[in-house]
C-alpha cells in the first residue's frame, strides 16, 4: 500500500526499515475508515490541563510519529505505554493516551505501523492486515517502543514508574514487551491472542515467553471472543503459574472482542468501565501511579 508520509524520501528494504531513514508527518485525523461510521456512544477527552498533540520519536532509523499527552506542569509524571488496536493511532488511541493523562500519567502511543503503511484509510479489515499489519515485524515493534521509554525519559517522563497497556493488536504486544524489558513495572493487555501462528516477523507468541515475563501482566478478555478461545487464556495462566510469574487474566462473560472500544458496536460500558478500575488498581499495586493517586 502506497504511504504518502513518505513518498520519495527513502527506499524500503525487506523488512520495512529504510537504509537512509525517512520523513514524519502527522498521525491519522479522526477515526480510521475501516471503523466509520463511528458510535453514538463515543468517548471524547478533552485537553484541558493538558499538555497533548502529535510528537516525532527518534528511533536509530529515523524519526517516527507518536502522541503524547500528559498533565501540564513541571512533572516529572510516570509513564504508561499505549499501543494501537490493528486500526493505527487513530482518535480512540489518542483519547485513552488524553484518558491518563488526566489522572496524572504521561502517556504516548507511537505509531508502530509507520514504516509498513498508513492503515487509516483502509477501508477493508483484511487489507489492513493483509497490507500493512502482517508485515510488521515483533523487533521492529520492541525497538519503538524502546524509544518511545527514552523519548519519554527525555520529556517529562518518569521511566522508573513505567507500564504498558495495549488494545487487540497492542494486547499481543503488551506480553511480548513484558518479556523484552527488565524496566517494566506492569502490564495491562486487552483481549490480545496469546497464541497463534508464527513466522519470520513474528517468531513467538505470548506463550512462548510466559517464562521470561518481566513484569507482572493483567489480562482483560471476552468470554464471546470468537479469535482468542478461553482456553488458549488457561494455557496461559498456565504456562505463568509454572514459572513463577505473576499474571492474572479476567474474563468478561458474554464480553465480545474490543469490548473497551467505545466507538465501535462491540463496546460493553460495564465490562469497559471495570477493566478500566481494574488497569488503574494493577499500575498502583505495582508502583505505577501519579504522586497525587
Amino acid at each position: 500500500m502506497h504511504d504518502d508520509r513518505t513518498s520519495g524520501v527513502a527506499e524500503i528494504e525487506a523488512g520495512g526499515v529504510s537504509r537512509r531513514g525517512f520523513a514524519v508527518t502527522t498521525l491519522a485525523v479522526g477515526f480510521a475508515a475501516a471503523v466509520q461510521p463511528v458510535s453514538a456512544q463515543t468517548i471524547t477527552t478533552d485537553t484541558e490541563g493538558l499538555e497533548a498533540g502529535d510528537v516525532e520519536i527518534p528511533t536509530s532509523d529515523g524519526k517516527i510519529p507518536g502522541y503524547r499527552a500528559m498533565p501540564a506542569g513541571a512533572g516529572p509524571f510516570p509513564v504508561v505505554l499505549v499501543v494501537q488496536e490493528i486500526f493505527g493511532v487513530h482518535e480512540h488511541i489518542k483519547d485513552i493516551c488524553r484518558r491518563l493523562a488526566k489522572l496524572g500519567y504521561f502517556a504516548i502511543a507511537p505509531e508502530l505501523y509507520f514504516r509498513q503503511g498508513d492503515v487509516s484509510k483502509e477501508g477493508e479489515f483484511r487489507e489492513i492486515i493483509r497490507k500493512v499489519v502482517s508485515k510488521v515485524p515483533d523487533a521492529q515493534v520492541m525497538s519503538d517502543l524502546d524509544a518511545a521509554v527514552a523519548f519519554a525519559k527525555a520529556s517529562k517522563g518518569d521511566v522508573s514508574k513505567l507500564a504498558i497497556t495495549g488494545f487487540c493488536w497492542g494486547g499481543r504486544i503488551v506480553w511480548l514487551y513484558a518479556a523484552h524489558n527488565p524496566d517494566l513495572k506492569a502490564g495491562v493487555a486487552w483481549y490480545g491472542r496469546v497464541v497463534g501462528d508464527k513466522d519470520e516477523l513474528h517468531p513467538k507468541n505470548p506463550i512462548d515467553v510466559a517464562a521470561e515475563l518481566k513484569a507482572p501482566v493483567l489480562g482483560l478478555y471476552g468470554e464471546a471472543d470468537g479469535g482468542i478461545p478461553v482456553a488458549s487464556l488457561e494455557q496461559m495462566r498456565e504456562a505463568a503459574k509454572a514459572s513463577g510469574k505473576e499474571v492474572e487474566i479476567h474474563v468478561y462473560p458474554g464480553a465480545p472482542h474490543a469490548f473497551h472500544a467505545d466507538y465501535r458496536p462491540s463496546y460493553r460500558k460495564a465490562d469497559a468501565q471495570n477493566g478500566w478500575e481494574r488497569l488503574l488498581a494493577w499500575f498502583a499495586k505495582h508502583g505505577v501511579s501519579p504522586a497525587k493517586a
